[in-house]
């Protein structure tokens, strides 16, 4: 059986960063917690507090001294109450996030209605509306809810960093025949762009596609989605105890790829159990 891992599999820049300041925190103070999940591998969240990350999800709960910034970031609001209270931050917001975040703040101060493409529900993306400060915000998921906008002179677009290019692309299309003025940032993160290019190359190739990462992770979802409409033998797991056996009847080829939030110790142990199969 020929199998295909995904170059780009795992973590990317943000979430090695984000990874590495909390382990480095771990051991440099007594005591430090993590405002909601550093990223989205419950897996690492779980190892993360073995070594004395503790996640608390609201900033009045959280007890004196270090906290560090989840690598999706936090609203205005949360910063400002965080920054009155005698705490030692330690900030894991991804660079991406911070300059989307940057980008609706500018947005915003020059007038623009604020559209940004992505999950109203996630962390990442209401991180970002909070910046937007004295303008319309609204936050569209694909391009039908994009043409539910209302028309207006100024239209400003920017993007989750986890989306797709082409939904993003849509969005500005119908964005286009909205607004008189309209300016797009892409946001879209390189890691994010390159994983999906590869995981539409592999999935074209294979018989079975494997997608590793946290139920909870966006970008992983969306790798599973892109799989799901090239090759339909494909399945979104977040440990490789999910694998059943039964996937594998008359397969030849499997492709593996991972999210961004996804360890290598995970891509590693399901690489051993998809080697078991094939013997």
């Amino acid at each position: 059986m020929k199998i295909i891992l995904a170059g780009s599999a795992g973590f990317c820049f943000g979430v090695k960063r984000a990874a590495k300041l909390a382990l480095d925190s771990s051991e440099k103070f007594h005591q430090i917690c993590s405002l909601g999940p550093l990223i989205h591998s419950p897996q690492l969240v779980k190892k993360l507090e073995e070594k004395g990350v503790k996640v608390v999800e609201r900033v009045e709960d959280l007890p004196e001294g270090a906290v560090i910034v989840r690598s999706h970031g936090l609203t205005a609001e949360e910063f400002a109450r965080l920054s009155e209270r005698d705490l030692t931050i330690v900030d894991a917001t991804c660079p991406f996030v911070k300059k989307a975040q940057d980008y609706a703040s500018q947005l915003s101060s020059q007038g623009y209605a604020v559209i940004l493409v992505g999950e109203a529900e996630h962390p990442e993306v209401q991180g970002i509306v909070s910046y937007v400060a004295g303008s319309e915000v609204y936050v569209v998921a694909d391009h039908e809810q994009a043409e539910k906008l209302p028309s207006r002179s100024k239209l400003g677009v920017i993007a989750q960093t986890t989306q797709s290019f082409k939904n993003l692309e849509q969005i500005v299309a119908v964005c286009l025949r909205k607004g008189k003025e309209v300016r797009v940032f892409n946001t879209i993160c390189d890691a994010t762009t390159v994983r999906q290019t590869e995981a539409r190359d592999i999935a074209r190739k294979v018989d079975l596609m494997l997608i590793i990462g946290g139920f909870n992770s966006a970008n992983t979802s969306r790798l599973a989605k892109i799989c799901q409409d090239i090759q339909p033998h494909s399945f979104h797991i977040e440990t490789a105890d999910q694998i059943h056996p039964e996937w594998f009847a008359d397969v030849d080829s499997v492709g593996i790829t991972a999210g961004a939030s996804t360890p290598r110790w995970i891509i590693d142990q399901v690489l051993d159990r998809v080697q078991e199969m094939t013997k």
